[in-house]
């Protein structure tokens, strides 16, 4: 995917992309209010950044990395728009970023991993492994397999394919079945050569969609 058209609207979605629904996920949500969060913290493959916006008005040093240029100039300017001194964007390469070595108490994925392609994942993990300080917490929330049509969508993961992609730079602490809440639905063209499963929908009719959630942290 061109990941800057899709945020410019130009790419093969219906409006604006079906995982920016406004909010941090609220798996994450949930991870922010347990009090599990340590700054400082990255926010990796940010997008419009509404976690990394969320976590900097709790009080909480964010940088946000995203590839897409105006995602980054996005998050930006909705940052300064709320006062949000605390919250930093960069555009980069979120498999090969440097100038942050073991700056990050808290790593969070929201949505990235299954984004990647395939052979990318261990430079991303080794990447973020090296921006991490020792102790530090990394969640990645990922589409679990089945969450679309064979063929078709992100690069979605069985329990074990994320365990044994991750294990290979983290300490996994645990992995659990968790929901992704998107606008789905509104977002794929009717045209579309796929028809998605039937998925569940929250209080505010959004797609809840089949995933993981992983928390994993670096010794030391």
């Amino acid at each position: 995917m061109e990941w800057d058209d899709a945020y410019q609207e130009h790419g093969p979605f219906e409006g604006p992309p079906p995982w920016n629904i406004g909010e941090p996920q609220p798996e994450l949500a949930a991870v922010i209010e347990s009090g599990r969060v340590r700054s400082d913290v990255l926010d990796a493959g940010c997008g419009y950044a509404e976690l990394a916006l969320a976590l900097a008005a709790a009080g909480h040093t964010v940088v946000g990395i995203d590839v897409s240029p105006t995602a980054v100039a996005a998050a930006t300017k909705a940052a300064n728009e709320r006062g949000l001194s605390n919250a930093t964007f960069v555009q980069d390469d979120i498999t090969s970023f440097t100038g942050f070595d073991g700056q990050f108490n808290t790593i969070i994925d929201s949505t990235l991993f299954h984004s990647l392609p395939v052979e990318a994942r261990d430079a991303y993990l080794r990447a973020v492994h090296r921006a991490a300080a020792p102790g530090a917490v990394f969640y990645v929330l990922v589409f679990e397999k089945g969450a679309f049509p064979e063929g078709f969508g992100p690069h979605t993961v069985t329990e074990d394919e994320l365990r044994q992609a991750v294990s290979k730079h983290w300490t996994i602490d645990d992995i659990r079945p968790a929901f992704i809440h998107a606008n789905m639905a509104v977002a794929i063209p009717a045209d579309a050569p796929f028809t998605l499963p039937a998925y569940g929908q929250d209080e505010k009719g959004r797609d809840k969609m089949p995933g993981f959630l992983l928390t994993a942290h670096k010794d030391g």
